[in-house]
């Protein structure tokens, strides 16, 4: 298997436990405060994440470089809690947020210099239709949190291509946990400074808690910077696609949920511009040699 086929593989793989971590977010939160949450998993991840670098160092040349990718991230997960705490629509919000893997291209042509492969173009508007079926409810009405959600899926939209040129340069794991525990360290301060314990954590929320530290943060950045060192960004943009989809399947199946004809439309067609890419992309590869 190709290093460009492991890291499509980690990907698809990254967005399964996406989708699980929102079920693992969710009944967590349910328990204890959402900046709190957020602080104790990422900086427990990374405290995790520890010992498994002892052999791999971060050049100090690149130590600003990646500081600044953590500060990204932890700006970009501060952002979307505020978002989610403030909108009457989660769906609407998945939308936009939806729409930062499909910036991805265009940002990384204005950081990179990469010019997004014609078969991106192609698929693109396939995509967001397929986005919009999935997720949003109609008809469609104005909030301001709307805007606070546009703000983070263009600062993930950078976040991610950042990440994906120092994953480039540094070592992985590192790299994973500097990242996590500013986030953590973001998340605890805000908690620290604005909110307040109501109710002891039970054993459940506990339990919860653990499972989004190990499986939906540890797992998953890791899985995640693995693919973005090998994967083309405009690839990686268009796999990160499946995360809503993925989403709207694993509440169906823990919550009992059924799925709308429109969300089954929506869902199709995501796939569809999915096999569309990936086609295209193939079909363009130079023949090999006998």
């Amino acid at each position: 298997m190709t290093r460009q086929r492991q890291a499509d593989l980690f990907l698809v793989l990254t967005t399964l436990i996406a989708a699980c971590g929102w079920i693992f977010s969710r009944e967590a939160i349910s328990g204890m405060p959402v900046f709190a949450f957020l602080g104790l998993r990422f900086f427990c991840a990374a405290l995790v994440l520890l010992p498994f670098c002892y052999r791999q160092r971060i050049p100090l040349a690149k130590m600003r470089q990646v500081v600044i990718s953590g500060c990204w991230l932890a700006l970009n997960l501060c952002l979307w809690i505020w978002s989610v705490s403030t909108t009457p629509s989660l769906g609407e919000g998945a939308f936009i947020m939806s729409l930062s893997m499909l910036f991805v291209p265009l940002v990384a042509w204005g950081m990179m210099k990469n010019r997004p492969a014609r078969a991106w173009w192609e698929c693109l508007p396939v995509a967001m239709i397929g986005l919009a079926l999935l997720s949003l409810q109609f008809p469609i009405t104005f909030h301001a949190s709307q805007g606070w959600f546009l703000l983070t899926a263009f600062v993930q939209s950078i976040s991610f291509c950042y990440t994906s040129r120092c994953a480039r340069e540094v070592p992985l794991l590192p790299l994973t946990a500097v990242q996590l525990a500013i986030t953590g360290i973001a998340g605890l301060t805000i908690s620290a400074l604005f909110e307040t314990w109501t109710q002891p954590v039970s054993s459940t929320t506990a339990l919860w808690l653990v499972a989004s530290i190990l499986i939906a943060t540890s797992l998953r950045f890791g899985l995640q910077l693995q693919g973005q060192k090998y994967a083309a960004v405009a690839s990686a943009a268009i796999i990160m696609v499946l995360e809503p989809l993925l989403t709207v399947i694993a509440a169906s199946i823990w919550y009992g949920e059924r799925l709308p004809l429109q969300k089954i439309v929506g869902g199709v067609l995501i796939l569809l511009a999915q096999i569309w890419f990936r086609w295209r992309m193939i079909a363009h590869l130079p023949a090999a040699k006998p």
